[in-house]
C-alpha cells in the first residue's frame, strides 16, 4: 500500500471530492482510510464507563484507498506514488514532482 499514515491526501470521488486532510489511519486488508476531519458521521453513543456522557457523537468514517490520492504540496495537485532505489533503499516518490517522500520501506 503506497499511502501511509500521517501522509496529506486528497478525495478524487465521493461527496467530499477535491478537500484535502492527513490519513489517520489505514485497514490495509480492507482497503480503507480514515481522513481526519473529513466524511463524517453521527453515531448515536450508549453512555459507558470510559464515556459517561452519551448523546449524538460525530466521527470520521473510512473511506475506500481507491477515492483517495497523495496531495503533492510541491505541485498543489494529487499525485500518484512510485518507488525508486537510492543509497539507503527504496523510497517512495511523488510521480508529478519526483520529490522523494519518505526513507527505507
Amino acid at each position: 500500500m503506497k499511502i501511509r499514515k500521517g501522509d496529506t491526501i486528497q478525495i478524487v470521488a465521493g461527496k467530499e471530492k477535491g478537500k484535502t486532510g492527513k490519513v489517520l489511519r489505514i485497514d490495509k486488508k480492507g482497503g480503507r482510510v480514515w481522513i481526519e476531519r473529513l466524511n463524517m458521521v453521527k453515531r448515536h453513543q450508549r453512555p459507558t464507563q470510559s464515556q459517561r456522557q452519551g448523546g449524538i457523537v460525530e466521527k470520521e468514517a473510512p473511506l475506500s484507498i481507491s477515492n483517495v490520492m497523495y496531495y503533492d504540496e510541491k505541485t498543489a495537485r494529487p499525485s500518484r506514488i512510485g518507488f525508486k532505489m537510492e543509497k539507503g533503499g527504496k523510497v517512495r516518490v511523488a510521480k508529478r514532482s519526483g520529490e522523494v517522500l519518505s526513507g527505507a520501506k
